[in-house]
C-alpha cells in the first residue's frame, strides 16, 4: 500500500505556528478578543501590537469574526495564521505578498515553496524588487497615525521628523497609503544604522527628479482620450518606476564594490 503524503497545515507547515497558538488551538472552538490574541502572541513575537495585528487584517491576512456591536472574535485558526505570518516576516524576510502565497497553498492542500534560511536576506536587487512588490501588494490600504507607526515599528517623534522632511506624506483624508508604509519602514530600517532624515534629503530630491522624468515620458499619454491609452500610461510609469529603482541599486552596488 503506498503511504500518503500529509496534507500540509499552519501547524505541520515547515515552519511551526506559536507555542502559544498551538495552547490556543488545544482550548477548542473558543472566541478569543484581540487582547487576549495579543497576549498569545507576545510569548514568541514581543514587538506585535494590536495596530499589527489590525493592520494584517487589513491585508486580508486573517479574517476574524464580528459581534453585532463590531468587536473582532479569534479563532484558534486566526491565531495560527498571525502566528505564521509574524514568523515568516521575522526569521524569513518574506514580503506579505508571498506569505500569502504560502498561506493560500496550505488552504488548498499543497506544500507551500520551500523557505530561505533564516541568514539568507536577499540583495539589493532583490531587495528593491520585493520592496516594489510589497508597495503594489498594500495599494489600497488605508492606516491612521497610531496605525502607521505601529506597523513601522517607529515612534511618534520619528514621523514627526519624517514628515518636516518630506520624507512621509499623510493623503488629503489624513491616512496613510501603502507607499507612505513602505517608506516609513525604509527610513526606520535605516535609522537603525544611524542615518538620519537629514542624511536622507539627498534621496528625496533624487527620487523626486525621477518622478519628473517619468512624467515627462507619460504625460502625454496621461492626456489622451483612449481609456486604454490612459491605462497603457499607468503601466508604463510602473514600469518605469520599477527600473529606475532597479537601477539605482545596481548603481550603488556597483559604487561600493569599486571601493572595496
Amino acid at each position: 500500500m503506498t503511504p500518503q503524503t500529509p496534507t500540509p497545515s499552519l501547524g505541520s507547515s515547515p515552519v511551526p505556528a506559536s507555542r502559544r497558538a498551538g495552547e490556543a488551538r488545544r482550548r477548542g472552538d473558543e472566541l478569543l478578543s484581540i487582547g487576549a490574541v495579543l497576549a498569545f502572541l507576545r510569548d514568541d513575537f514581543p514587538e506585535v501590537t494590536i495596530s499589527k495585528i489590525r493592520f494584517l487584517e487589513a491585508e486580508g491576512l486573517v479574517e476574524p469574526q464580528r459581534t453585532p456591536s463590531g468587536y473582532r472574535k479569534f479563532s484558534a485558526a486566526d491565531v495560527e495564521r498571525l502566528a505564521y505570518v509574524l514568523r515568516m516576516q521575522r526569521d524569513h524576510y518574506l514580503p506579505l505578498r508571498v506569505i500569502r502565497e504560502h498561506l493560500d497553498a496550505i488552504e488548498r492542500g499543497e506544500q507551500p515553496p520551500a523557505l530561505p534560511g533564516p541568514d539568507a536576506r536577499p540583495g539589493p536587487m532583490e531587495e528593491a524588487d520585493r520592496e516594489l512588490a510589497g508597495s503594489s501588494s498594500v495599494g489600497g490600504v488605508r492606516l491612521g497615525r497610531a496605525e502607521l507607526i505601529a506597523a513601522a515599528e517607529a515612534e511618534e517623534r520619528e514621523l514627526v521628523e519624517w514628515e518636516a522632511y518630506g520624507l512621509v506624506q499623510p493623503g488629503p483624508d489624513g491616512g496613510y497609503d501603502g507607499e507612505a508604509l513602505q517608506i516609513a519602514r525604509l527610513v526606520a530600517e535605516l535609522g537603525r544604522f544611524g542615518l538620519e532624515p537629514r542624511h536622507l534629503r539627498a534621496m528625496k530630491a533624487a527620487a523626486d527628479r525621477e518622478v519628473s522624468l517619468v512624467e515627462q515620458v507619460v504625460a502625454p499619454l496621461r492626456r489622451h482620450r483612449n481609456p486604454q491609452t490612459r491605462a497603457h500610461a499607468e503601466a508604463t510609469a510602473r514600469e518605469l518606476a520599477t527600473l529606475s529603482v532597479r537601477l539605482h541599486a545596481a548603481m550603488v552596488q556597483a559604487g561600493l564594490r569599486v571601493r572595496t
